[in-house]
This record gives structure tokens, C-alpha cells and sequence, in this order.
């Protein structure tokens, strides 16, 4: 009897289907697969035959799904919904035990799973280390390392950032520096925000040995989602300069900024620059520039192995130009 009983169990195991969210196109297409996320108009699905496949938001008649999701229908508050059921075209129910709600689709504006203290709290980064060390007639060691993070919830994002390098030849070091910034950005749009950062860097080997930066001013997000981001800034700064030989600069200036990232072949691979380029009101300097440019191939869901090059330049400066250029390549993780 027990052996009938198991038996009869696993049969009933092997019959069940496996739960699925589904999204029906207007053109009449099902795809079946896991509800990630919905931002930016596109609506992420998890496919065990095509991976993850970006859906366009306007394109869809309706949706299910059982899982627990976070729906907003504007950028401050939001619905965890048990479960979502199809409605008719257009629309979708939020099923929430004996108040099930039809909504329009074109009313929501992100789908995301809940977290488990700030809800809608989007929190992504990488970190990012290239080592290098040589033993031969001379000896060269070589680090870096850097981090970038974003924190997104309602309508405030807060982002930071920092690198170190340090080469050193037969002991004797010949770069040696690190910098941090923090920025938060105020979102009164969906695409419009407001930018206001700090930004500090030390170098103990060349000239400008310190850079103090305090900046503010609107920016403008084209896209950001699952399958990457660009935005764009302009702000007003206070630099102060400090160099080595104790001199001090101070100016003001406007700089544009951006930062893009996008994902390839799967989300396999990732295309990512960023940087600033700025004029100086008065006449300490004719511009300066600092940007990156990269590549980053994922190993796993969360490792990866990076390539970038960086360029920092500063011109027309009194106390002499800046002009470097680094290239390096490691590995990191992302999440």
C-alpha cells in the first residue's frame, strides 16, 4: 500500500506543470517564462530557451503571474500583489485575496520583486580589481581597484564611487593615488532629476596633489533597466587645487557628465563608459576631461572578467598640463 501511495505521489509530480508566469502579445504570441522586472518600457522575461528577452510594454495585451510583485503606478507608491491574473486587452488584475483590482497596463510604471525592508529599493554595482606582478630584472607591481554603486528608491537615487592605483618598480613607487565621489540625484520626472555630488581625490606622486570638487545641477535619464542605463548631466562647480608644492588654485566651471552602460549577446557581455568634461569660468585652466571606457564578460551570474582604459587630462593649467592614460584588465563581481 505504501509503495502504491509513493507511486501514485510521484506520477502526480511528474504531471503537474511547473508554475510560469505567462505575457500575451497583441500580435498573438504567448511566451511563458519568470516575470524580473518592468522599467523603463520594457518588461524583462526569464526564458529557459532564449534567456532573458526585453518585451516592449506597449506591446503586451495582458499578463500572469504567482509571484509576489511590487507594482507602481506612480514614483512614490506601490501594490505588492499575491499574484497577477490576465484581464482583457490591455489590462492586468491585482489578485490580493478577496480585493482583486483591474488596472490598465499604460497606468504602471515599474513591476519589480518587493524587498524585504524599503520595497521598492533597486540596488545594483561592480567591483572591479586588476593585479599585475612582474619578476624579472625589474620587478613591477601593479593594483587597482574600483567600485561603483547605485541605491534607487522613490524619487531619490544615491550613487558612489571610488578607485585606488598604486605601481611600484624595484620599491620604489611611481603611481599612487584614489578617489571617491558621491552623488544624489532627485527625480521630478520620469527622465528629469536633479544632480548635486561631491567628489575628492588625492594623488601623492604628481603635482596636483589633492582635488576638492563640489557640484550641482539637472541631468536627464534616457533609460534605465535591466538591460542597461544612459544619462546625461550638467553642473555648476567649486574645484580647489592643491599641489604639491603647496600652492592652492580655486575656480569655478560647468561640465557635462555622462554614463552609459548597455548589455550584449545575452547580457554576456557589457559596454560601459562614463566621464566628465569641463571649462573653468576664470582662466585656471583651458578644460579638463576624465572618462572611461570598458568591457566587462560575465563568468557566472555574479563574476566577471573587465577591460578599460582611462583617460584623465587637465589643460592650460599655471602649475603644468596632466596628461595620463591607464589600461588595465582583471576580474570583479556585480550584482
Amino acid at each position: 500500500m505504501l509503495s502504491r501511495t509513493l507511486l501514485c505521489v510521484a506520477f502526480a509530480s511528474a504531471s503537474t506543470p511547473l508554475l510560469a508566469d505567462t505575457v500575451w502579445l497583441k500580435n498573438g504570441d504567448k511566451l511563458t517564462g519568470t516575470i524580473k522586472v518592468f522599467d523603463g518600457g520594457k518588461l524583462l522575461l526569464n526564458t529557459k530557451y532564449a534567456g532573458d528577452i526585453p518585451l516592449d510594454w506597449k506591446e503586451i495585451k495582458t499578463l500572469e503571474s504567482d509571484q509576489h510583485l511590487l507594482v507602481k503606478q506612480d514614483a512614490t507608491t506601490g501594490e505588492i500583489s499575491k499574484s497577477l491574473q490576465p484581464a482583457e486587452d490591455g489590462k492586468v488584475t491585482l489578485a490580493n485575496g478577496d480585493a482583486p483590482k483591474t488596472v490598465e497596463l499604460a497606468s504602471i510604471q515599474q513591476i519589480m520583486k518587493p524587498k524585504p525592508v524599503v520595497t521598492d529599493l533597486v540596488w545594483k554595482g561592480n567591483i572591479d580589481a586588476a593585479l599585475d606582478f612582474q619578476r624579472a630584472e625589474n620587478d613591477t607591481d601593479d593594483y587597482n581597484i574600483a567600485f561603483k554603486t547605485s541605491a534607487t528608491h522613490g524619487q531619490w537615487r544615491h550613487n558612489a564611487k571610488g578607485e585606488y592605483n598604486r605601481e611600484s618598480q624595484d620599491s620604489l613607487t611611481t603611481t599612487n593615488n584614489w578617489d571617491a565621489e558621491y552623488s544624489v540625484d532627485r527625480f521630478f520626472t520620469d527622465k528629469w532629476f536633479w544632480d548635486g555630488r561631491i567628489t575628492y581625490k588625492r594623488d601623492t606622486i604628481e603635482d596636483l596633489a589633492r582635488q576638492r570638487t563640489v557640484g550641482t545641477g539637472p541631468g536627464y535619464q534616457f533609460w534605465d533597466d535591466e538591460l542597461g542605463a544612459f544619462k546625461v548631466g550638467a553642473l555648476l562647480n567649486r574645484t580647489d587645487f592643491e599641489y604639491s608644492n603647496g600652492e592652492k588654485d580655486n575656480f569655478y566651471s560647468v561640465s557635462g557628465t555622462w554614463d552609459y552602460n548597455r548589455y550584449l549577446i545575452g547580457k554576456k557581455v557589457e559596454f560601459f563608459t562614463n566621464g566628465e568634461v569641463g571649462k573653468p569660468i576664470s582662466g585656471v585652466a583651458d578644460y579638463s576631461l576624465e572618462t572611461e571606457v570598458g568591457l566587462r564578460y560575465k563568468v557566472t551570474e555574479w563574476a566577471s572578467l573587465n577591460l578599460k582604459a582611462e583617460k584623465d587630462i587637465i589643460s592650460g593649467s599655471d602649475n603644468g598640463d596632466l596628461d595620463k592614460t591607464r589600461y588595465t584588465a582583471g576580474f570583479g563581481v556585480a550584482w
